[in-house]
């Protein structure tokens, strides 16, 4: 074989390297665990009422299934009357991006925010509060 033939084949070899490096390391989205949006939307509304009727964000660590929640007014002992979810909610690689309408009463005071939360379905059932919206 001529030094020309192996440099050639030694180049062909190693574009088939990167070429199956490139397929295994995923030509997909990206993501990992893309948002179930029906689940998603099941669990916000799950944590509102918990929230409503009273309950503490540590409840729905035991509930089934569990839900990790984070709410900065609820954790300061905000008190939810009502709620109003805006629309079906915008999936964003692993998490649904929700707005909701939220009727408080804190320190005597009636309070409406505008709240966005970040609702993942897995590996965990998580709803977060966007606190920077």
């Amino acid at each position: 074989m001529s030094i020309r033939n192996k440099i050639l084949a030694r180049r062909t070899v190693a574009a088939l390297v990167v070429a199956l490096a490139a397929i295994a390391s995923g030509c997909s989205s990206g993501v990992a665990h893309p948002v179930d949006p029906g689940p998603a939307m099941d669990a916000l509304k799950t944590v509102l009422d918990a929230w409503k009727e009273g309950k503490t964000p540590d409840f729905l660590k035991d509930a089934a299934p569990a839900i990790v929640v984070q709410d900065l007014e609820w954790l300061s002992g905000a008190k939810l009357e009502s709620y109003q979810v805006e629309g079906d909610g915008v999936p964003a690689d692993a998490n649904l991006e929700v707005r909701v309408k939220l009727n408080l009463a804190a320190k005597g005071k009636k309070l409406q925010r505008d709240a966005h939360y970040l609702v993942t379905t897995s590996p965990a059932l998580t709803v977060f509060r966007d606190m920077m919206r």
